[in-house]
């Protein structure tokens, strides 16, 4: 009989275990999804299929089922179980510094676990480690004067770039290094262009000997977060202005 969703991310909690009944079996739904979190982190997320699950766990992939009724909700508690080994936002001196060290925690957690970027089910919400993390980060604003919406579009700002950005950096880790093709392509192109478009050109070039190339997604991370911050800035100052 297929299980609530709900239920299966709120599987360790004290309601639930106490309604368990029945022989324990030889692999819990903590290990179905952990070693499923196994493959992901080696090989993507097309590698997390149930059949190759089963084979990781030495089961049947109908075994697989007792545990989890689908491979989409299989990624719902996969990106809860993620989510839920966050590092806590720690101490920091004022909200900017608070907000930077969210930020980075935010990519570090994507860096670590890049396939979490193709998760894009609304249902993680629904999980406790999901929510632990959104109760954490949503006190980096504390004292700032934001309501309650306020707060929430502030984090989620602060979590979409930061997704953004953690694609950005995937993508360019799993590109060829580009540095010697923009060497040499640099000043051929430049003999196209001639007199044409003199500001991309100046610019452009001046970008690509700082950068090594068209982009650099380190120095975009950097100079996007700083804009990031700045926006809040923006909002915050006009609370406290408020009379």
């Amino acid at each position: 009989m297929a299980k609530n969703l709900v239920d299966l991310l709120w599987r360790d909690s004290a309601a639930e275990t106490s309604s368990r009944r029945g022989p324990r079996a030889r692999h819990s739904t903590d290990d179905v999804v952990t070693r499923a979190i196994d493959l992901a982190d080696a090989d993507g997320l097309a590698a997390v299929t149930i059949r190759a699950l089963a084979q990781a766990l030495g089961l049947t992939p109908m075994s697989i089922y007792t545990h989890v009724n689908s491979r989409a909700d299989l990624l719902v508690l996969m990106a809860d179980a993620v989510h839920g080994q966050r590092a806590p936002s720690g101490d920091a001196d004022g909200w900017r510094a608070r907000v930077r060290l969210v930020a980075a925690h935010n990519l570090a957690l994507y860096r670590a676990h890049p396939w979490l970027l193709d998760v894009h089910d609304p249902r993680t919400a629904l999980g406790p480690g999901t929510i632990a993390t959104y109760d954490r980060e949503l006190r980096v604003f504390d004292g700032l004067g934001l309501d309650d919406v306020e707060r929430d579009a502030a984090l989620t700002f602060v979590r979409e770039f930061t997704r953004s950005a953690a694609a950005r950096l995937r993508d360019a880790a799993e590109a060829e290094d580009f540095a010697p093709i923009w060497a040499d392509a640099a000043p051929r192109l430049a003999s196209y262009l001639g007199d044409d478009y003199p500001l991309a050109q100046a610019v452009g070039r001046a970008a690509g000997e700082a950068m090594g190339g068209p982009s650099d997604a380190d120095a975009a991370w950097e100079f996007g977060l700083a804009r990031v911050i700045d926006g809040l800035a923006g909002l915050i100052e006009t609370r406290d202005a408020a009379p």
